[in-house]
């Protein structure tokens, strides 16, 4: 895994020093090496994190006569077999890296090309001969991608942090993306909370030329007519599910030039992919798991029971609330937004002792809930269903005391609270009907928001991420548009993104998500709803699929999702300077987020109690006022230069600016296939690309 970053513009040649200074914020992305290509309309710049080829992989890397150049951020699991086919069409392959693979694809297939990767990316393209650049992110958005328009022409990079390098990108919070945090937990791309600053949509490619910036889908989340699922013998669907799943976690396991090592959570979906590299690998297995010094998060003895049923070698973190409050501020500096949870710190401790064990990659059981129907919010949404078709019986109502059963305050303990809340907005006709409790829940952190806020709100026409929805929907299955929902906003969004890609490479850790797999998630899209939630069994057919690798104490046991204390974390023994700095009516006023009088009562409330015992709304509240306080420090506020960080060397160095080579086509192919010697006319380009 790597940092990418990038400057085009047709109006002058891109300034070196700016693209070194993109190049030094993505340091902690790749701090295995670094490298740049220029010419007079282009810069890329790469840091690189060694884990395929990890001798001749250096970026950007260039096609034969230097025309076509990649900075690349990720994996395509399937290079193999894409560089085998496209030797036999022809192609001469100067490295065994996998991003060598994507400049012959995009040289043979052109934007087709995207659709044939099975992997996860965020890459850019440079066409120096049409002088155009393609950006393109993978399906489901595992890696980041942001750009910004300026005067002078188009600015990208892995994160935003390489954006605000550039003086002309300005440094402002958007009120649209801060109005979608507080409805979605995150944005929804394009959008993001910066203005000026947009991201590319998962699935979707972008081209610049001289124009202007187009993009387009190459793919999308889709699912059958509800009746009309390809797939619906349950037994042969397990059958088929496995087979596919112990692919997708072997590519993962396998693929990779440095050990690989895997996270156990205490859940099913770790259990089946740790169960699967033990059974189909004869590679020795290291696991990872995390925990909490409050026994009301911890999976502790779910994680113990799977890792020494595999024998696994196994490490795991103890996190404790004050450990969460005091790499909170770290936290944010990664996930460059406002959070609603305080889950994703944990996550970065666990990277931390992954990477501290010697590891640059790990294989997690991410995607799972989403792919296969795994979420409490499905279960809600099945209830909230059959209620709606009669909304006045009594017995009926009762159905939403069987949900969370994990929770302490759970429905079933307070069942008046139960009908209450589940029993708002319940229009069967309604697309979005599965995630209306969790938006309006969540949406209660706006009446804190400062009057001008709210007052530009009010004005502003909001995104609808149900008017998106597609056309053909209508005809699916109600579970099947809760899922496109959840694969739109939270995965993305959230989940991958902040407490993912952010926390793994924070620490320089990539992660590799076997239940993202492309084979996996089509196959699951085409499956029968009760296949995936039969009654009110979540993840049916994994259950099933995997019976004979997974004990039942983890298969049947009560869904717990992923949580940490939240509200705890910052009042439980002394509370940390920084807090009080952030949510000061000074620093308050200055954001212009968030009212100080509510803020105030808030803070008192959760001094008062310790943060012990607060409801799920005031601890978003606490959460989005804390993290968003700490972005507008960060990233709005603060000095812009604090993400500096000098650059060794580089060992990829090609600027044909200096060189004087802009205006000539060149010839990199330095050695073909067998590593024949280099072509004498070719000597003079080649000595400026040491690597190759």
């Amino acid at each position: 895994m790597c940092g990418i970053c990038g400057i085009v513009s047709y109006r002058t040649t891109p300034a070196l020093d700016l693209l070194r200074r993109m190049t030094g914020r993505l340091v902690h992305r790749g701090p295995d090496g670094n490298g740049y290509y220029r010419d007079r309309r282009a810069a890329l710049g790469h840091t690189r994190l060694a884990v395929v080829d990890t001798v001749g992989g250096a970026q950007p890397l260039c096609n034969e006569d230097g025309t076509v150049w990649v900075t690349f951020n990720g994996e395509v699991f399937n290079h193999v077999e894409l560089g085998v086919e496209l030797r036999r069409l022809g192609h001469r392959f100067r490295t065994a890296s996998d991003t060598e693979v994507i400049v012959h694809a995009w040289e043979e297939w052109g934007e087709e090309c995207f659709s044939r990767f099975n992997g996860q990316w965020a890459l850019a393209i440079w066409d120096r001969r049409e002088e155009r650049l393609v950006l393109s992110r993978d399906r489901l958005g595992v890696r980041p991608l942001y750009y910004a328009r300026t005067a002078q022409g188009l600015v990208f990079a892995s994160e935003v942090k390489a954006l605000f390098a550039d003086p002309a990108v300005p440094r402002e919070l958007d009120p649209v993306g801060l109005d979608q945090t507080f409805t979605y937990w995150s944005t929804v791309a394009p959008r993001t909370v910066f203005r000026g600053v947009e991201q590319l949509e998962p699935g979707h490619l972008a081209v610049l030329d001289r124009d202007g910036l187009r993009r387009r889908a190459y793919w999308r989340p889709s699912f059958p007519a509800r009746g009309q699922e390809p797939h619906r013998d349950t037994r042969e669907n397990a059958e088929a599910l496995r087979e596919r799943l112990v692919e997708a976690v072997r590519l993962r396991f396998l693929r990779s030039d440095v050990p690989v090592g895997a996270y156990l959570s205490g859940g099913i979906d770790s259990a089946v992919t740790t169960a699967v590299i033990s059974r189909h690998t004869d590679v020795p297995l290291h696991t990872f798991s995390l925990r909490f010094a409050d026994a009301e998060f911890d999976e502790g003895r779910y994680q113990r029971s799977m890792a020494e049923r595999l024998g696994t070698r196994h490490e795991d973190v103890v996190v404790s609330a004050s450990d969460i409050a005091e790499v909170f501020p770290e936290v944010i500096r990664h996930t460059e937004t406002p959070v609603l949870r305080a889950a994703p710190a944990p996550m970065f401790l666990l990277s931390r002792l992954v990477r501290d064990s010697g590891y640059k990659v790990v294989v997690t059981g991410e995607g799972a809930d989403e792919v296969l129907a795994g979420y409490d919010l499905f279960r809600e949404a099945r209830v909230r269903l059959f209620w709606s078709r009669d909304p006045g019986s009594a017995t009926r109502a009762r159905a939403a005391e069987l949900l969370y059963p994990w929770m302490a305050r759970s429905p079933g303990r307070m069942p008046a609270f139960a009908r209450t809340f589940f029993g708002r907005n319940l229009d069967p006709d309604d697309p979005a009907l599965s995630h209306r409790p969790r938006w309006d829940s969540t949406s209660m952190i706006k009446r804190m928001l400062s009057a001008d806020l709210a007052a530009r709100l009010h004005r502003s026409q909001p995104d609808g991420v149900v008017a998106a929805m597609p056309p053909a929907s209508g005809g699916w299955d109600p579970l099947s548009r809760a899922q496109w929902l959840e694969l739109t906003t939270l995965l993305p969004g959230y989940l991958l993104s902040s407490q993912g890609d952010r926390m793994l490479m924070a620490n320089s850790v990539e992660g590799r998500f076997p239940f993202l797999d492309p084979d996996v998630v089509d196959f699951a899209a085409a499956l029968p709803a009760q296949d995936k939630l039969f009654g009110l069994e979540e993840k049916y057919l994994l259950k099933r699929a995997f019976a004979d690798l997974v004990p039942a104490s983890i298969r049947h046991r009560p869904k717990q999702p992923y949580r940490a204390p939240d509200a705890a974390s910052f009042f439980t023994g002394e509370r940390a300077d920084w807090l009080g700095e952030v949510t000061s009516p000074r620093a308050l006023a200055a954001a212009g987020v968030f009212d100080p009088a509510p803020v105030a009562g808030l803070l008192a409330k959760c001094e008062r109690t310790r943060g012990r015992g607060t409801g799920n709304s005031d601890n978003m509240r606490l959460l989005a006022v804390i993290s968003t306080q700490l972005v507008h420090r960060l990233f709005v506020a603060g000095d812009a230069a604090a993400f500096d960080r000098v650059l060794p060397e580089p060992g990829v160095a090609v600027d044909l600016v200096a060189e004087g080579t802009a205006d000539r086509t060149v010839d990199l192919a330095a050695r073909d296939a067998a590593g024949s010697p280099l072509d004498p006319a070719a000597r003079d380009v080649a000595d400026l690309h040491p690597t190759r």
